[in-house]
């Protein structure tokens, strides 16, 4: 069964003596990020720290709770961050039954798969309190997190862990992005999706009919719904859906008072509104998770028509920068959870590591299958045509002998295996909104580079050398003896 919301995870991991409750008055303005970011680059991520006064507001602030290996495994409920991505496996891997019993052994699956449907209600925590009348978020207690952050006119806080509900106006389809907010002043914000977002889509389509779009900002939930709001998952998915199947439970949705809009119902905040489609201004500059800040640049606005809320709220906010940071752990949990869709497409893929400070899109290291000369390059290729792979500025791509996840050993084979004018692939389009080393917004240089071992056929007029190994048999031998020796 899936935590029922965000306070029941809390409970979990303070019992477990993962979270330290800071006690003190601290201010939202700076404060909270520097104690934040000082946990999160401490041993292993930290702690999650639950500050209890907050001033200026008389809702409490938690942060990092997702920050370590084990609350992201704590938060998914499962021993393993590759248990989510078996489960999928296992899901795509069905052959069509051919026999009765083959029908019958399948039906446990389908029973799971029947539970992860959205399941809506009429009454919601969530919507206690009810704000039509002059709604105000300057009662919440939302965090400036760096000092460069915001316009000379406002205070400077973004709510950085917003869930952003939406709906495709042709289809009526559901979305959920995880967007940056930039509170400009009690009852408008910034709407930060880029152009490569389903919420910019959704908002196009609006501006094509010339209507105001409908949209709704949840903030806290349980921890499979704050993840799937950041998972890259196709267009036709939808993220609550995925939210169900990770928690193995329906996630309940209630619709907005003020709109069709649905939001997950044990939410802890509920930002109703509007977006104009005629109506953009200045957003940022912000602190991001790529360790600089994004500048300034025109966004959509946001308008609040209701603010709806628990009365016992609990905010939680994330803190991004330079890595390790919270988002970092959330990444892991991406790369080995959708490690098995990219299998589908390139089953001759082995593992992938997303290195921490290449902040997700800047470096992706793959190991292969190699079967036919060229084959590293195809992968390359391939990957850059693959939804958010799509903004990966470097892709290495290795034997399947090398482990990935030991970056000492891979940087090793790489930097002994490139010869860079032969096994270099440089190749221009799009790149993730934040990169600001490309020359033009959007648009730059790729590299991919094939540190696989490399066969005549791909220009290579030596030998192969072959890599030092101890002989089996002197290995047995020394480790019987080892603590002989006095080791």
């Amino acid at each position: 069964m899936g935590y029922k919301d965000l306070r029941s995870f809390i409970d979990v991991i303070d019992k477990k003596g993962l979270l330290h409750r800071v006690k003190a008055e601290v201010d939202p303005l700076l404060e909270i990020t520097e104690i934040t970011d000082r946990m999160c680059k401490s041993k292993g991520g930290g702690k999650a720290l639950f500050f209890e006064k907050v001033r200026g507001s008389k809702y409490p602030v938690v942060t990092n709770i997702f920050g370590s290996l084990e609350r992201m495994c704590l938060s998914l409920e499962i021993e393993r961050l590759d248990e989510i991505g078996e489960r999928i496996n296992a899901l795509l891997n069905q052959a069509p039954p051919k026999t009765l019993r083959e029908k019958l052994s399948m039906l446990p699956t389908l029973f799971e798969l029947s539970k992860c449907l959205p399941k809506k209600v009429k009454n919601a925590p969530c919507q206690e309190v009810i704000i039509k009348d002059d709604p105000d978020l300057s009662i919440f207690p939302v965090l400036k997190c760096w000092p460069s952050d915001g316009q000379p006119t406002d205070e400077g806080r973004f709510i950085t862990f917003p869930m952003v509900f939406t709906k495709d106006p042709e289809n009526s389809r559901p979305n959920c992005g995880m967007y940056r907010i930039h509170i400009y002043d009690k009852n408008t914000t910034g709407m930060h999706w880029h152009i490569h977002k389903d919420g910019a889509r959704h908002y196009d389509k609006y501006k094509a009919l010339k209507k105001r779009m409908p949209a709704a900002i949840a903030v806290g939930g349980d921890p499979a719904v704050i993840y799937s709001a950041s998972a890259p998952l196709p267009e036709a998915i939808d993220e609550m859906l995925f939210a169900g199947f990770l928690r193995k439970e329906p996630v309940e949705m209630v619709k907005c008072i003020t709109s069709d809009i649905e939001v997950p119902a044990n939410s802890e905040l509920v930002i109703e509104g509007y977006l104009d489609t005629e109506e953009m201004r200045l957003e940022g500059p912000f602190g991001d998770h790529t360790g600089f800040y994004s500048p300034i640049d025109f966004y959509p606005v946001f308008h609040v028509t209701c603010i709806t809320h628990r009365k016992d709220l609990i905010y939680p906010a994330t803190i991004v920068g330079k890595p390790p940071m919270e988002d970092c752990y959330m990444a892991k949990a991406t790369e080995r959870i959708f490690l098995p869709l990219m299998k589908l497409d390139f089953p001759e893929i082995k593992d992938i590591n997303l290195p921490m400070e290449g902040v997700f899109h800047n470096a992706a290291i793959i190991s292969i299958k190699k079967s036919y000369p060229g084959h590293a390059k195809k992968i390359i290729h391939g990957l850059w045509g693959k939804g958010q792979m799509m903004f990966s500025k470097l892709l290495i791509i290795v034997d399947e002998d090398v482990d990935v996840q030991d970056l000492s050993y891979t940087a090793w084979r790489v930097l002994n295996n490139v010869d860079w004018k032969r096994d270099t692939v440089i190749a221009d389009g799009p790149l993730d909104d934040l990169d600001h080393a490309a020359n033009f917004p959007r648009y730059g240089a790729k590299m991919g580079i094939d540190a696989t071992r490399k066969t005549k056929e791909e220009g290579m007029t030596r030998e192969w050398p072959q890599e030092i190994f101890m002989s089996e048999e002197i290995k047995m031998l020394v480790d019987r003896r080892w603590r002989e020796y006095g080791f």
